[in-house]
């Protein structure tokens, strides 16, 4: 084996879709690109607890695709582990990172002390995988680097970032490695076309190696309308008089439905309601979604206060507590949307406690539910659901909104790469094995690509440049 020549391997985001984390070594240097926190079933979320697969003291660099917890949301544990390398990212990103990362260590510490005090966790006591200390230590790593700016990591390794259309900040990342250069494009979470707030997906540069996100790999988003179906949510809680609970991810999501839920409103005013954000993590990306005006993809967005689309009227954010305690005792017509967008933790969790007993209610699954989790079963039609150790029945009405995914489809990824001469290997990561499958399926058969889709800690050795 000649041990120098550079190797990539999948320890995350392998065979599902979370716990992005890709190693590359090269030289000497060892990169992390993403590195994300494993959500969905229980054998998944185990993982967290369990040894990442590299020694985390051994990293000299990690450079994070974008914000969300599941490509972000291990840091401080890393760093628990003994990483004390640079953090990379983009600008946008490494505002979120500042409160999506203290926010996700106060969920964790929260959950542990909510579940020792009821008693319904098999560990005694029950801890949590890293604290608010611990994030904070990851936040100080942070290095922001601008999009199509190289930065050199090591000696003969340097990346960009070029816009990948997924959320605000979100980047692909182009490596280089040696002096006759290997090129690595990393997708990231790849965006959709003409979607709002967010640029097109940057037309990716002829590259050796890909790795390519495949979340929609196996289908097409639907063509109706989301205004529409949001439409008719809001006509059934208008006669009901329930409550619109829809559990979203804190960043994109969120603010993608207020902006929607707004522009429906506005155009129906017998459907008029407040819109309640409770989330610490969603008011806050809000604001940076506020900061960013020259971010592509918002600067037709109108943010100057009183007339901003991110916020509108009747729309009320909620960051304690004690402030979301009170939602549970407000009757309707309104809309909550509360993170996490699968149902795995957070504020949620209450809410879905309060709710899914109400006929009157509807609560609406607006994204992907990866198996195991309360989204993907009450997605399957189960009538009872635990939270908090505790059965609660399903009686609220379920809804769906179809179209609200920040990934690209299947067609979309093809549309993404088909200029692009076929690299030496593509990667298929990001993907559960059917979607994963399907997708490198339709790379070969359209497109000529040479596929593989890794195992769950599998690596690679890298050949030279062509």
């Amino acid at each position: 084996m000649n041990a120098k020549l550079p190797r990539i391997s999948f320890h995350g985001a392998a065979e599902t879709v979370t716990g992005s984390r890709t190693l590359i070594e090269s030289e000497g240097v060892r990169l992390l690109v993403d590195c994300g926190l494993f959500q969905g079933h229980r054998e998944l979320r185990s993982r967290n607890w369990s040894a990442p697969g590299f020694d985390p003291a051994s990293v000299d660099a990690v450079v994070l695709t974008h914000a969300h917890i599941d490509h972000s949301g291990y840091l401080p544990r890393l760093v628990r582990e003994g990483f004390r390398g640079s953090v990379y990212t983009t600008p946008a990103t490494a505002d979120l990172l500042d409160i999506l990362l203290r926010d996700s260590a106060r969920i964790q510490e929260e959950d542990a002390e909510y579940a020792n005090k009821k008693g319904f966790s098999k560990h005694k006591p029950a801890l949590p995988l890293y604290t608010v200390a611990d994030a904070e230590r990851a936040i100080g790593l942070v290095e922001v680097v601008d999009y199509s700016s190289p930065q050199e990591i090591g000696p003969g390794l340097s990346f960009s970032f070029h816009h990948a259309g997924h959320i605000i900040g979100s980047g692909m990342i182009e490596l280089e490695l040696g002096d006759d250069p290997v090129r690595i494009l990393l997708s990231g979470d790849v965006g959709r076309y003409d979607a709002p707030l967010v640029p097109d997906p940057s037309v990716p540069k002829p590259c050796d190696y890909l790795v390519i996100e495949s979340t929609y790999g196996d289908r097409r988003h639907p063509e109706s309308s989301v205004e529409a179906q949001l439409q008719e949510h809001l006509e059934r809680i208008t006669a009901t008089g329930g409550t619109l609970l829809v559990p979203s991810f804190a960043v994109g999501r969120a603010q993608q439905l207020i902006f929607l839920l707004r522009e429906v409103m506005d155009a129906h005013p017998t459907l008029e309601m407040p819109i309640h954000l409770d989330s610490p993590m969603a008011v806050n990306a809000t604001k940076i979604y506020r900061r960013y005006p020259e971010e592509v993809g918002l600067e037709d967005i109108k943010l100057q206060p009183g007339s901003s689309v991110l916020y509108g009227k009747q729309v009320f954010l909620h960051r304690t507590r004690d402030e979301s305690m009170r939602l549970n005792r407000l009757t309707g017509p309104r809309v909550i949307i509360s993170s996490s967008g699968m149902m795995t933790g957070g504020r949620i969790l209450h809410h879905l406690r309060n709710h899914l007993p109400d006929e009157k209610s509807t609560v609406v699954l607006a994204g992907y539910q990866a198996p195991g989790t309360r989204g993907w079963r009450l997605e399957r039609g189960e009538r009872e659901l635990k939270i908090h150790g505790r059965a609660v029945q399903v009686r609220a009405h379920l809804g769906r909104i179809s179209g609200l995914s920040a990934h690209a489809d299947r067609d979309q990824l093809l549309r993404w790469v088909r200029e692009l001469p076929p690299p030496r290997t593509t990667f298929v990561t990001h993907g559960d094995p059917d979607a994963a499958g399907a997708l490198a399926s339709a790379l070969t058969e359209e497109l000529g690509f040479r596929c593989a889709v890794p195992e769950h800690g599998e690596g690679f050795e890298l050949g030279q440049a062509r």
